[in-house]
């Protein structure tokens, strides 16, 4: 233990309050998790803190009192472009003596704005940092760490991109970390009583969808698709305790015969969950590995749709038809799988009648439940191209959401509204809620702890809204 360069690392998620919401406010902090299972070895102890559950520091001063008292190395984890002028508020306000290192998606955007909004920050890892992490804690000379930026004499250092790493050497996190156990919720009110948890089982994606920027990194690095040992994942799996699993795998089912073994392991192990996954609609070419899904405990499908019209989809390069999606769904329908599907609106050339077909054809696919978002572009989008150079569109510099002359934040709000009434009438709710019971989605336990906590989460709905409202007339 003398040999070692830092005592006592902490690692930090940052974000906390009862505005935060959807995966910011459910999920786990497993990026950060990955980072604190790969120094674990190269430190003499880690803590690691999620501020969303560890709320007696989320006062900045009793965690600086901790941090000064306990910590040599602060690691803070800035993913969300949300609530992000207040983590580095909060950041800025931490004890300045103690070496502090911040990585992240948001942090990799924001390299130079937020050395000079938070002082207090020593070094920032810029993409996936496992194995710079590492680097870190073993003392390897910062001018030598690939993807570092540091300060150094007044000056801030860039190093050169690094590589990225070989996902089946990333060790996945060890939960034993944790203080607390994660639940599904909004705006800070637990929605159910089963314990919620992530797994990511492979990095990447194959698929070239023209609005997608998923498979790059913040820096523009290209992850191809990388597979983790079947073995790994199981062994995982066996280390998570909760009762619902979300794959976050961009694709779940990009390699069949894969997801074939993983569900075939996991019968075989007798491992007993709710899981969630991501797919497309390939999937319903193989029923029987839906299936096997089933009796593994695949629950709930989320299924990226984009749109109802062959134009679009081509113009997203999507990859597939309408006639497609509406063959899939006839397979997919037959299960007793849970189907979300997603949608974009607002897409360039679309019509107001266009975008008003997304409930209608959603109805007609027999989707339980659909989210839909506006087109927005990201940075590296391959669409910022098309938008600049099509007359009449343009985006917002902060958060990237597309308009047009035609369809302006007003109109496309009004149109948003719509798609939500037309589909969310009172028939698909009851049929949702069938749907969630019939599958053990939802129990009566579920029933027992939504039921008391209905009337805050109703009033913090309706306050979020009130201040939406101030906030849209300023």
């Amino acid at each position: 233990m003398g040999n070692l360069k830092y005592k006592h690392a902490l690692a930090l998620y940052p974000y906390f309050g009862v505005n935060i919401t959807g995966p910011m406010g459910i999920f786990p902090a497993t990026g950060l998790e990955y980072i604190a299972v790969s120094m674990k070895d190269f430190v003499g102890k880690v803590t690691f803190l999620d501020l969303r559950n560890d709320k007696i520091y989320q006062n900045s001063k009793k965690l600086s009192a901790f941090i000064s008292a306990e910590i040599d190395l602060l690691c803070i984890s800035i993913v969300w472009g949300a609530q992000f002028d207040n983590v580095c508020d909060f950041i800025s306000q931490l004890s300045p003596e103690v070496t502090t290192v911040v990585g992240g998606y948001k942090a990799t955007q924001e390299v130079e704005y937020l050395f000079e909004r938070c002082p207090n920050i020593d070094m920032i890892v810029r993409g996936e940092g496992e194995e710079i992490i590492q680097q870190i804690v073993k003392g390897i000379p910062y001018k030598d760490i690939l993807g570092l930026s540091y300060r150094e004499n007044g000056h801030i250092v860039h190093n050169e991109i690094h590589p990225l790493p070989d996902i089946n050497s990333i060790r996945f996190p060890d939960r034993s970390l944790r203080r607390h156990d994660y639940y599904i919720a909004e705006l800070g009110v637990r929605l159910n009583n089963r314990t919620f948890d992530t797994i990511l089982s492979t990095r990447g994606c194959p698929f070239k969808c023209k609005f997608c920027t998923f498979s790059l990194n913040p820096l523009g690095q290209k992850r191809t698709y990388a597979e983790r040992s079947v073995e790994s994942v199981i062994e995982e799996l066996k280390t998570i305790t909760a009762d619902i699993v979300l794959f976050s795998d961009d694709n779940f089912f990009t390699n069949p015969m894969r997801s074939e073994q993983i569900c075939d392991l996991i019968i075989q192990n007798d491992i007993k969950k709710t899981f969630i996954v991501q797919a497309r609609i390939d999937i319903s070419r193989h029923p029987n590995i839906l299936k096997k899904a089933e009796k593994a405990g695949f629950k709930i499908f989320l299924i990226g749709i984009e749109s109802p019209h062959d134009r679009i989809l081509k113009q997203l390069q999507k990859g597939i038809t309408t006639q497609q999606i509406r063959d899939a769904f006839a397979v997919l329908t037959q299960y007793n799988f849970f189907l979300h599907g997603y949608f974009i609106y607002g897409n360039i050339g679309e019509t107001e009648e266009e975008m008003l077909y997304i409930p209608k054809f959603a109805k007609e696919i027999k989707v339980d439940s659909i989210t839909f978002q506006k087109l927005r572009l990201e940075k590296f989008s391959p669409l910022k191209e098309v938008i600049e150079a099509t007359p009449g569109y343009y985006y917002k510099s902060i958060g990237g959401h597309v308009y047009s002359a035609s369809f302006g934040p007003k109109e496309l709000k009004r149109i948003r509204n719509q798609i939500r009434s037309e589909f969310y009438d009172l028939r698909q709710i009851i049929s949702i809620v069938k749907k969630t019971w019939r599958n053990g989605f939802i129990r009566w336990k579920d029933l027992m702890v939504l039921l008391p906590n209905l009337p805050l989460l109703l009033y913090r709905l309706a306050r979020r809204k009130r201040l939406k409202k101030k906030r849209n007339r300023v």
